[in-house]
């Protein structure tokens, strides 16, 4: 699966205003909700419905929230870099400035799962992470993020 199958570049973004895990949940479901035609509250709860699951945050300043949700008809992914890092109850106890959210549909399956592992495959490469943190240009960070990277599975 390749990245840019699941986003585009209107859904990636820098931000410096987020304060919160709430706000970013917010943030992502009001630009999720516009590219999806889905209530932006269903999403704000899918989000946070999951986090109670277990935390998404991956790590090394990476966060990768997800939700399958209702009347969503494909996998949609976001993409923000944040300038100043949030809490994200990550396992390792650092901020997360890295976040790859991705929404699918109920019955999506394994093609969720790939999509995750996809992500997560990118995301733990430092040369990758290196160069988004390194921009704040929207059209580098989609061109990074698309890139045909050649990452192999752990």
């Amino acid at each position: 699966m390749l990245i840019s199958k699941i986003i585009t570049q209107k859904l990636v973004l820098s931000l410096n205003n987020i304060s919160s895990k709430k706000r970013l949940f917010q943030e992502i479901a009001t630009h999720m909700a516009v590219d999806s035609s889905v209530n932006p509250e269903t999403i704000v709860t899918a989000l946070q419905d999951r986090e109670q699951l277990g935390p998404t945050g991956m790590g090394k300043g990476i966060a990768i929230p997800h939700a399958r949700i209702d009347n969503i008809s494909s996998i949609k992914g976001m993409f923000i870099r944040l300038e100043k890092p949030i809490n994200f109850d990550s396992l390792d106890k650092k901020k997360v400035d890295l976040i790859f959210s991705i929404l699918a549909p109920i019955d999506s399956g394994v093609d969720h799962l790939k999509a995750l592992a996809k992500v997560s495959r990118l995301l733990r490469d430092q040369n990758i992470c290196s160069k988004l943190r390194s921009t704040a240009d929207i059209t580098a960070l989609y061109s990074i993020l698309t890139q045909d990277w050649d990452i192999k599975a752990a």
